[in-house]
């Protein structure tokens, strides 16, 4: 197991490839019996609708969606954002599809690491 410290992300398997649950963060104010739903709404768009992971550096990750997914990223991006308050979003469509820019202080770059390592492995992409 590959503990995120704090965060909702953990990495548990025998490589970064086998991604498969989730630890609940210390700094999420969603309450912790809705925690598990989110989760799953945001494996769920992964799975269904991601198309492409860019770590632009330690501190931005690029997430592109099927432009068909915008309504859902939006709703998505915009809840967590009022729940986990060391993340920046930045949702725009563009003729590749829906594109999220997820950013976050250089101390929390550790949770980025999980979020893109979850995301590529559960929409089957090669990081």
């Amino acid at each position: 197991m590959h503990p995120v410290v704090r965060y909702r992300f953990t990495l548990v398997g025998m490589s970064h490839r086998e991604i498969s649950t989730v630890s609940i963060s210390d700094e999420c104010t969603l309450p912790t019996e809705e925690q598990p739903l989110r989760v799953a709404e945001f494996d769920g768009l992964f799975v269904s609708a991601l198309r492409r992971v860019e770590r632009r550096d330690r501190t931005l990750l690029v997430l592109t969606f099927d432009a068909g997914a915008e309504v859902t990223v939006r709703d998505l991006v915009a809840r967590e954002a009022q729940c986990c308050s060391f993340f920046t979003f930045a949702v725009m469509a563009g003729p590749g599809g829906c594109h999220v820019e997820v950013g976050v202080p250089v101390t929390h770059s550790a949770v980025l690491d999980g979020l893109s390592a979850r995301a590529a492995y559960l929409a089957g992409l090669d990081t």
